[in-house]
């Protein structure tokens, strides 16, 4: 698929906003571009499978977009839908919440509408990266104790079961797991898996740091394998 081929949804109570984000993405050569104005349109939309992209706002009639993040969390997954919060609520809380509950990436109105064609882009390559298949015979594989990483499929397994992370997550580990043993500061991390200049990314580094322990490791507070190096940053375990 193309990233313009993509079914983008706009979910935002104000339909001014709406139709500034549908234009906006139709320009830069989006042609399936669709609004809803609240939660409960959202959510027939997406389990109907004809979404593949979801810009949220936080504050919604009815019920928020955080709780309904929370709510759907397990649908998105499974049909590998990434959501960019699109908000008002421009306090590091708020955007450490929203990253927090599984979302992709976190903007602020006012926004620039390079900018958000530019990050709905770069979620789009990482999950049409992470959903080709390639022949397991070509693959190539990083293990480390029961922690192992099949590049080629986009495939982590923890003795032996599959486990689902976010494109994020995964280029996360995968920087890690491809350089083991070695330790990589905040920003260096960053700077490698968003591909723009590390700002304040302690925080959010961190989350994703967390979820990833949350599903790698049997004890995310005594980890095994995505270590942290106190003064320096994050490796993964030669095991």
């Amino acid at each position: 698929m193309k990233l313009t081929e993509a079914r983008i949804l706009v979910v935002d109570d104000n339909q001014e906003l709406c139709s500034l984000v549908e234009n906006i993405c139709r320009q830069e050569g989006f042609s399936h571009v669709e609004t809803a104005f609240s939660c409960r349109e959202a959510e027939s939309r997406i389990k109907s499978g004809d979404v593949d992209f979801l810009i949220l706002d936080v504050n919604l009639p009815f019920e928020d977009g955080f709780s309904f993040l929370q709510r759907i969390k397990t649908v998105l997954e499974n049909q590998r839908i990434p959501v960019l919060f699109l908000s008002a609520r421009d306090q590091d809380e708020d955007r450490l919440q929203g990253l927090d509950l599984g979302a992709d990436d976190y903007m602020t109105k006012p926004f620039s509408p390079s900018e958000l064609v530019a990050r709905v882009k770069s979620q789009l390559r990482r999950y049409t990266r992470l959903g080709a298949a390639i022949p397991v015979e070509n693959a190539h594989i990083y293990e480390t104790g029961g922690l192992s990483i099949n590049d080629d499929l986009k495939e982590v397994r923890v003795d032996g079961d599959v486990v689902k992370l976010t494109p994020i997550e995964y280029n996360i580990l995968f920087l890690l797991m491809k350089n083991q043993g070695r330790v990589f500061s905040i920003n260096q991390i960053y700077e490698n898996i968003w591909n723009e200049e590390a700002v304040a990314a302690d925080n959010t580094v961190a989350v994703h740091i967390r979820h990833i322990r949350e599903k790698i490791e049997i004890n995310p507070r005594e980890p095994r394998y995505l270590k942290v190096v106190w003064g320096l940053g994050y490796k993964v375990e030669k095991i």
